[in-house]
């Protein structure tokens, strides 16, 4: 958001770039006539409504208060237990309640209702959105109701009402100002600009905006959701955009259900043609047979610990990434944020340090540049808070210079004048007025003309406001007057700008290396944007919000022509809270993962839709509730770091997907074959149980593993997610189908049955122990694109846990614990076989990558 200091405004409205847009919600100054127009249809007077009336209107317009209709929490709940990966994993709870398994039913349960509560956690916090939008309402009204002014509650304020605001105060409707002097409202928070703003008779203001001086009556245009305010809160209720990861889960259950029941099919139909065909008859008791070994099909099927394997991995990266002052508040943004490729970033206080700073001044009349700044200081209250004032106090080398002034009288800053006089008297106690202000203003206070052909210092003098004006820079016009303000004499100009951040423009490189195009969103005018953009290198074609987004009216539906003009540009200016949603749209149309920071409610909305919403330092609540990642440190190099880290994590979970699938299909595919072709069961459904204990548990420290970080945004690749784990699933499967042939060879040679007998339950076991070994170490495979061997090496802690695995598995089938006891040396035998298939495995996989690699070539140069 673009923020400004909580102060008065002495000095806004310097030069015309710097008044706020008008879109189709903001209507140009109104005149008399237009002011009584506007009074006729609100079917109101100065005199305000009556009782009768606000009791008619209440119910016509409803409370003056935030409404936004969301999908209720249980229906919000129920959904975690609706989808593919859910089915299986209840129907493999229901399975294992009707066979009693209780361990298994247990854990599978506990899985199932993990996954579910974590997610709705999460999901939840969006709407804490609207609840932190709603607690910037106002909480009382002064309001004239039966000729009398009243305070009352901001929720019973109706369109036509008469109200007073004041300075401080929070306004609590959309207001057209009828009477006063001026009003200087603070709109960061809605329309992004970073300096308040002057309002005046006949000037809209909106409710949520902050007046920070003066005093002004008005009349009630609109409340509740009809509002500006109320606008924002709908586009935070209706935004938001389903997770990658969320869809990417959905496709992997997809494919493991249609393999699983195409398995089912084959398995069902061999049966029933030896059962009818081959031996003539069939009886029940067959298909309680058949049933139930579809049964174990189905949960060898199951990647239960799917889900949690991958909440773990995201929940340690998001302690590391909070180490790096970046709070993760929804857990799928990390994958998000790990595949974005354009970060929309607000101007003010994360590109710059949101303080303005004088720049070099330029002086007139053989004034020094100690000097015009002494005259601008005493040009201001000494303890100002105003942001331009504070600026030039700061800018003061020696401020007990300042000292040697005793002050006489101070004009503040108003709309009309649009500038400051100091009225002091000097050591020598000489009096002297020092005046700064609009450029235009103080131009017109020493009468120097801005017609062409004016004398050389006019022309030297608005030749060099128009080149501040061109290149973005606010100027402060300053002069002196000797004799009681009868005459003046121009000092020079003070260009004022705010700085870019120092570590903004390493950052933006940095982002630029990861792949990522960054783009400036900011509610300034565009020529402010367009130099800081430059300074920073960003690029300078910076578009207009309300030009680019006025031919769409609906900000759900964004005309293609449009949107490639927003994902063509570097920058937009003049930037209002449907055009921040409406930018994200629109990048999104055209393929794009967008990360946009913001810390306003005027950023909630876009925060909320974004694939990840990026809540900077010191943002309102409102920013925080709507955003997927919030900083606690300023500017942009947190972002960096957390991409970073969040490409690392989305590499163990694609590992850990990669092996979880492959082994799904090895496990299922070596059921069904080996019943098909020797009929007999090469694993016991216990067998499978313990299986995945030992497989997906110590698994779950991928996520401490060393990664390689891309240097490209990644993201979810179906085809490329398929196909690598069913190129390893059918090596996985060789291998453990090859164990039953070798297995079968074993009991059909009468040597090695003479020196070592094998049984069914030695081979059910040998392919257990095979399964257990070779699937924890094809996580070594996938985890990588090289050689098995090649950097970076496995964490530490990766390997003690698959060690500690295989010693557990080895454990396990010597003493014939959940398995058939198994003789040391035919565990010597699955060892060597399981050795040298990982090496097999290592060379199917760097032949696919080179295949997969050579295609993508031909892809492009095609």
């Amino acid at each position: 958001m673009e923020t400004t200091n909580n102060s008065t405004s002495s000095s806004t409205d310097l030069s015309n770039h710097e008044k706020p847009a008008k879109t189709e919600n903001q209507s140009t100054t109104l005149n008399t006539q237009e002011i009584q127009e506007k009074l006729t249809d609100l079917k109101t007077t100065t005199q305000g409504l009556n009782q009768s009336e606000v009791v008619s209107r209440l119910t016509q317009y409803g409370p003056n208060a935030i409404e936004a209709h969301e999908e209720s929490k249980w229906k919000k709940l129920l959904g975690y237990f609706w989808g593919p990966i859910p089915w299986m994993i209840e129907a493999a709870a229901i399975i294992s309640l009707f066979r009693q398994d209780w361990p298994d039913f247990i854990v599978i349960t506990v899985l199932l209702l993990y996954n579910a509560i974590v997610g709705f956690w999460q999901d939840n916090k969006a709407a804490n959105a609207l609840a932190a939008l709603k607690q910037g309402l106002a909480a009382k009204a002064h309001v004239l109701r039966d000729g009398k002014w009243d305070a009352i509650d901001a929720t019973q304020l109706v369109p036509g009402d008469i109200v007073t605001v004041s300075g401080g105060e929070i306004l609590p409707a959309d207001l057209l100002l009828l009477d006063g002097q001026y009003l200087s409202v603070d709109q960061a928070a809605l329309t992004g600009e970073s300096l308040p703003v002057s309002r005046s008779i006949g000037d809209t203001v909106y409710s949520g905006s902050i007046a920070r001086q003066g005093s002004m009556t008005g009349v009630v245009t609109a409340t509740g959701n009809n509002t500006f305010f109320g606008h924002t809160a709908k586009l935070v209720a209706s935004a938001g955009s389903k997770s990658h990861a969320e869809e990417a889960v959905l496709k992997i259950g997809d494919f493991l259900i249609l393999l699983a029941v195409t398995l089912a099919v084959i398995l069902i139909g061999v049966q029933v043609y030896r059962d009818i065909v081959a031996v003539g008859h069939w009886e029940w008791s067959e298909a309680g047979q058949i049933a139930q070994f579809v049964l174990v099909l189905l949960v060898a099927s199951v990647p239960v610990a799917m889900p949690a394997v991958m909440s773990v991995t995201k929940a340690l990266g998001a302690l590391t990434l909070s180490k790096q002052k970046a709070i993760v508040s929804r857990l799928s943004a990390i994958e998000e944020l790990a595949g974005v490729d354009v970060l929309c970033s607000d101007k003010t206080g994360t590109l710059t340090l949101n303080q303005l700073t004088l720049q070099t001044p330029i002086t007139f009349n053989n004034t020094s540049t100690d000097d015009i700044i002494l005259a601008a200081c005493l040009a201001c209250q000494k303890n100002s808070t105003d942001a331009l004032d504070l600026a030039v106090l700061t800018a003061m080398k020696d401020p007990k210079i300042l000292d040697q002034y005793q002050s006489i009288d101070f004009v503040p800053f108003d709309p009309v004048n649009k500038k400051t006089i100091g009225h002091v008297k000097d050591a020598q106690g000489k009096s002297v007025q020092f005046s700064k202000g609009a450029p235009q203003a103080i131009g017109q206070l020493c009468g120097i003309g801005e017609q062409a052909g004016s004398d050389q210092t006019s022309q030297q003098y608005y030749g060099q406001v128009n080149e501040l004006a061109r290149r973005g820079t606010r100027a402060l016009g300053v002069a002196r007057s000797n004799d009681e303000g009868k005459t003046w004499t121009l000092l020079g100009i003070l260009p004022l700008l705010d700085p870019p951040r120092p570590d903004a423009k390493d950052t933006i490189a940095k982002a630029k290396e990861l792949g990522l195009s960054v783009k400036m969103v900011t509610g300034d005018d565009v020529a402010i944007g367009s130099e800081i953009s430059r300074q920073l290198g960003l690029g300078q074609n910076l578009l207009s919000a309300s030009e680019i987004f006025k031919n769409d009216k609906d900000p759900n539906h964004i005309h293609t022509d449009t949107a490639r003009a927003v994902e063509n540009a570097d920058g937009f200016g003049r930037v209002f809270p449907e055009h921040k949603y409406e930018i994200v749209k629109a990048l999104q149309q055209q393929g794009h993962i967008v990360a946009m920071t913001g810390d306003g409610v005027n950023d909630a909305p876009a925060l909320k839709q974004a694939d990840c919403g990026v809540a900077v330092s010191g943002a309102t609540d409102a920013a925080r509730s709507a955003a997927a990642i919030v900083l606690t440190a300023p500017g942009l190099s947190t972002i960096i770091s957390a991409i970073t880290e969040a490409r690392k994590i989305f590499e163990r979970i694609t590992s850990y997907v990669y092996y979880r699938v492959a082994m799904t299909i090895a496990i299922m595919c070596v059921v069904v074959l080996s019943y098909i072709i020797f009929d007999l069961q090469p694993l016991t459904a216990i067998m499978i149980v313990v299986l995945a204990l030992l497989d997906d548990i110590p698994i779950m420290t991928i996520a401490y593993d060393n990664v390689k970080v891309s240097s490209q945004p990644v993201r979810w690749n179906m085809h490329r997610i398929i196909s690598f784990s069913s190129v390893m699933g059918i090596i996985a499967l060789a291998q453990s189908f090859g164990m039953v042939l070798l297995c079968k060879y074993w009991m059909n040679n009468p040597e090695l049955m003479s020196s070592l007998p094998m049984t069914i339950d030695h081979l059910q076991t040998m392919v257990f122990l095979q399964l257990a070994a070779g699937g924890q170490l094809l996580i070594f495979i996938v985890r990588n694109r090289g050689a098995i061997f090649a950097r970076p090496y496995p964490h530490p802690k990766l390997l003690l846990a698959i060690l500690v695995t295989q010693i557990i598995a080895i454990l396990l089938c010597v003493f014939g614990i959940f398995v058939p006891a198994l003789p040391i040396e035919m565990i010597g035998v699955v060892w060597i076989y399981v050795i040298i298939w990982l090496l097999i495995a290592s060379l199917a996989k760097m032949a696919y990558y080179k295949y997969m690699d050579r295609q993508e070539i031909n892809t492009k140069s095609n």
